[in-house]
């Protein structure tokens, strides 16, 4: 059974038991395996003896839907389609052609539904999305929360520090380990079958055709988005995650407590653009980790004290791994879930930071970059730009660096709010893993959320955190990702 802490009830519409089938609608957790939100759905499939549907849909009015968004989440719908045409479901996927030429769908789909269930996720538009949805339906809506290992609304803290969460989980995240999702929710499951969709619904929704569903490149450019974002060699269906994950736990795991800030190594596991979309699930991830480890949860201590190694009980690699995927991207996902209204503004920054940050706001900068310098990696500084060189062609930049990427377009923007905004425009546009919890996790962090004050206090800065190029050139090994990134590429 799903846990009910992560199942919540958007509306107060009713079960139609009398319904034609059970609607699931795919919108973050786009797998069809270690997913609580799918599980639910068979749930009552099964209780209800009905059929189940599942519609997982694609607008184009989304603010930064580009070439490269699309066609990462489009590889992964062909996937789908695949993993569950044998399956006693009726898949639907919709890619919509025009702006707005989806509106209606799932209302039309709910219409004959006996309950529609769909995903929790806690950023970007997606909780206004459901808000409006749940006015909407006349049928009950349930969001489920597969996110992380710790569910969401299990606190209405919300926590200001990685160490003070990292401490809440050491104490209470036992019990969701011993509550994982099925591996395969449809496995060994009969339900009564849909041949088909209504023919009023398929006429003016069609599903999407197979060029899109395998993410065809000139089947993307005829959408209307954003054509100068291009595609990235990054496959996004389950199966590229799941190898991905698998080389790393093989492979890097091993090494990661010593090379993963290093960039000629990258030895981080690359997995935040498939996390990020649903693709993988954390619970495989730890079910997969915990099994190489031999590990079980009655290794866990009651407490580990708020520290960073050692309360998993398990290997360095696998310690140092387990607190970036879960401590750190939990994190995120507490505050945009309990503050959904708020998480990504400039004045939820800790009242030091904000302080700190106005008490040097007329700070002469040494240097002002417009935002189209930036965007184009034509600064003088050549470490940001192989960085930002990096986010244009692959949609990522390497976790160290992009720590420093966002403290130096604070210091060459003329207020620390022009800064921020400049960050979620080149991150939200650019980066596979934007729009993110970890996104706003990761750029406000560069403004001091998540960290404490620090000294000596320096110009523009105040007592935020402090990062330069010079001592991250000192601390970790560049020669290689310049070669590959930097500026000596165009001479």
């Amino acid at each position: 059974m799903v846990p009910a802490i992560r199942i919540r009830s958007c509306n107060d519409a009713p079960i139609r038991p009398g319904g034609d089938y059970v609607l699931h609608w795919m919108v973050a957790f786009r797998r069809t395996g270690w997913n609580f939100a799918l599980q639910r759905s068979v749930e009552h499939a099964k209780a209800l003896g009905k059929p189940l549907v599942v519609l997982e849909a694609l607008r184009v009015g989304y603010r930064w839907a580009s070439d490269r968004l699309h066609r990462f989440l489009l590889q992964g719908f062909g996937e789908n389609r695949d993993a569950l045409a044998k399956k006693p479901v009726l898949y639907h996927p919709y890619v919509e052609p025009v702006h707005g030429h989806g509106k209606g769908l799932l209302e039309a789909l709910a219409a004959r539904a006996c309950v529609v269930v769909t995903d929790d996720y806690p950023a970007f538009f997606l909780p206004h999305m459901l808000d409006a949805a749940a006015g909407r339906l006349g049928v009950r809506l349930e969001a489920v929360d597969a996110n992380g290992l710790w569910p969401m609304r299990a606190t209405q803290r919300v926590f200001t520090t990685a160490a003070s969460f990292r401490l809440h989980l050491q104490r209470n995240l036992r019990p969701h380990l011993e509550q994982l999702p099925k591996a395969d929710p449809l496995r060994g499951v009969a339900l009564p079958t849909l041949r088909a969709l209504p023919r009023s619904i398929t006429a003016r929704w069609p599903a999407a055709d197979h060029a899109l569903l395998r993410g065809d490149v000139g089947a993307v450019a005829k959408l209307p988005l954003d054509h100068t974002v291009p595609p990235v060699e990054l496959h996004g269906g389950s199966s590229a995650a799941v190898q991905r994950w698998r080389r790393f736990l093989r492979d890097r795991l091993g090494s990661y407590v010593d090379h993963r800030n290093d960039p000629d190594e990258d030895a981080a596991s690359g997995l935040s653009p498939w996390l990020h979309f649903g693709r993988i699930s954390v619970h495989q991830i730890f079910s997969e980790l915990a099994a190489r480890e031999g590990w079980s949860a009655e290794r866990l201590p009651k407490s580990g004290g708020g520290k960073r190694a050692g309360w998993w009980r398990m290997s360095p690699g696998a310690e140092a791994f387990l607190d970036e995927l879960v401590t750190w991207r939990e994190l995120g996902f507490n505050r945009c879930a309990l503050r959904t209204a708020d998480y990504d503004r400039y004045e939820t920054l800790p009242p030091w930071a904000l302080r700190t940050l106005e008490d040097h706001a007329s700070d002469e900068r040494p240097q002002l970059y417009t935002h189209a310098a930036l965007e184009e990696a034509r600064t003088a500084d050549p470490i940001w730009n192989a960085a930002q060189r990096q986010l244009l062609e692959e949609g990522r930049i390497h976790n160290y660096l992009r720590m420093l990427w966002g403290k130096k377009v604070l210091e060459w923007s003329p207020t620390p709010q022009a800064a921020l905004a400049t960050l979620v425009e080149l991150n939200n546009k650019y980066a596979l893993d934007g729009r993110d919890p970890n996104s706003w996790s990761g750029i406000l962090w560069c403004f001091g959320r998540y960290d404490r004050a620090w000294g000596p206090e320096r110009p523009i800065f105040g007592k935020v955190r402090y990062m330069s190029s010079a001592s991250t050139a000192r601390k970790v090994h560049l020669k290689r990702y310049l070669e590959r990134f930097g500026d000596q590429r165009e001479r």
